[in-house]
């Protein structure tokens, strides 16, 4: 009788076993299945921001306003409180940039939006090639202390450039809008403060050429984009 019944547990042996290597096909087809993994999802949801930063960056290197932080690094002398008026300035500049290009959405058609800012990226790019220059003479400096003057230089300095047509440009096509303002003013800071604090030391040393090469690049790249997809 016991013997009869060695057959019968060894199968259902067996059939467990099966069982168990069923389960793991599915748990293992499941989890390939899956959707991406947090940390891909986090940067996704932080994309307005990361491409924000990092296009500003590169295309404030060798820029006017570049070259103005400088020209107050040497002036003042005053490291933290030129940075603070950086910011200050920056961060109302672009605000209202950003504003002004999320607004351009809900003015035009997404067809009309599309082609112009294409054209746009397109020009900042050819733009960002030609090398900037800052005529020390007629550039003068507020008469207050560093933080004020940097902030008045900075502002009006940035009216026009290429980094706050580009923050107009980025508010019409990135999501969420304080994404694209942290993230051109983080871009702003992190290519002018090393001028600020190491001077000439730093600035001698930039790989001018190669940063408006390949930010041009980026904003050929974006134009393309936009052309092809449209800025929604």
């Amino acid at each position: 009788m016991v013997r009869g019944m060695k057959p019968e547990a060894s199968s259902g042996k067996t059939e467990g076993k099966r069982d168990a290597t069923r389960a793991g096909l599915r748990a293992f087809a499941f989890a390939s299945t899956r959707s991406p993994a947090p940390e891909f999802l986090m940067l996704l949801s932080f994309q307005a921001l990361l491409v924000s930063t990092g296009t500003v960056a590169l295309a404030e290197i060798g820029d006017k306003t570049q070259l103005l932080a400088l020209l107050l690094a040497a002036r003042y002398r005053k490291p933290w409180p030129i940075a603070w008026g950086i910011l200050a300035a920056t961060l109302v500049n672009h605000a209202i940039s950003a504003w002004l290009g999320a607004e351009l959405t809900r003015w035009l058609s997404p067809e009309v939006l599309r082609w112009i800012v294409a054209a746009s990226f397109l020009a900042v790019a050819l733009w960002t090639l030609k090398p900037d220059k800052l005529d020390e003479d007629k550039e003068k400096l507020p008469a207050y202390g560093a933080f004020v003057a940097t902030t008045i230089a900075f502002f009006l300095a940035e009216i026009g450039d290429k980094t706050q047509v580009a923050t107009v440009l980025l508010g019409t096509r990135y999501d969420p809008l304080w994404q694209v303002i942290a993230g051109t003013t983080l871009g702003m800071l992190v290519a002018n403060l090393p001028v600020v604090w190491l001077g000439h030391r730093f600035a001698d040393r930039l790989p001018l050429k190669l940063a408006r090469t390949v930010a041009a690049l980026v904003f050929l790249g974006l134009a393309a984009w936009v052309a092809c997809f449209g800025v929604g």
